[in-house]
């Protein structure tokens, strides 16, 4: 008897490209503290902003993230010392990241309540991955994210895909995604865990985790990740899979 799998995907980065949104709300989150900033992002600092996006872990650290681009500093140099450049304008701005997680989701509901269209034109998701979906049994899917719910149901909804709020764990939780896992796991002991992710930190928190050996780990390699990265998963034997090969998982 074979089996059967249970899918535990990423969100940001594995289902939706949300590279462009993060960047535009982080800077309209951005404006509200440092109000001299120009109004509108330019395109430039959005396409520093998607070199920097693979180290981005949790969504109001864009605000951060294009306020340094914006005082100069390097796409390089952020992915090089990306915790320490973090917490020293926290510091220097005297910044609470609890106040930064409510604003973020706050600049977010404004701008779906003002142009919602718009908001999900920024967040499409890649492709192929609605049939992908559509495909798992809803009661066989997960969506483990550090993004807020209330927007991930907003993008599934809108591209008709059905998944329980109950099945979708975000940032409202305050879970690790090692925890959601370790949950399933308990859940499901007869079954195989599937965690697609594209993020290496995350994947090489749960390699290193010894309780998390029912997990099966996919590193997507379509989602923000460096070259660097890639090399680093090949080097730890990851399963590195292309789009196509999530469609068939």
């Amino acid at each position: 008897m074979q089996t059967e799998k249970i899918y535990a995907l990423d969100f940001d980065g594995v289902i939706c490209d949300s590279a462009i949104e993060t960047s535009i709300t982080g800077w309209k989150a951005a404006r509200l503290l440092w109000p001299k900033m120009p109004v509108d992002i330019s395109d430039e600092i959005i396409d520093q902003f998607k070199l920097v996006r693979p180290a981005l872990e949790t969504g109001f650290e864009a605000i951060l993230i294009v306020r340094l681009l914006f005082e100069g500093v390097s796409p390089e140099s952020l992915l090089t010392d990306f915790s320490h450049k973090m917490d020293s304008i926290i510091r220097r701005d005297q910044l609470d990241p609890a106040h930064l997680k409510q604003l973020f989701g706050e600049v977010r509901d404004d701008w779906i309540k003002d142009d919602l269209q718009h908001w999900l034109a920024m967040n499409p998701l890649f492709e192929d991955v609605n049939k992908t979906l559509k495909n798992i049994e809803p009661d066989k899917c997960y969506i483990i994210t550090t993004k807020q719910e209330r927007f991930v149901h907003q993008i599934l909804n809108a591209n008709n895909i059905t998944i329980d709020p109950e099945r979708v764990f975000g940032l409202d939780r305050n879970l690790s995604k090692q925890q959601v896992l370790a949950d399933l796991q308990e859940q499901y002991p007869e079954n195989i865990i599937i965690f697609v992710e594209d993020r290496l930190p995350t994947l090489e928190n749960v390699m290193n985790n010894t309780e998390l050996k029912q997990v099966q780990l996919f590193f997507a390699n379509w989602g923000y990740n460096t070259t660097q990265d890639k090399q680093q998963a090949a080097k730890l034997d990851l399963n590195r899979i292309d789009l196509n090969d999530f469609s068939a998982l």
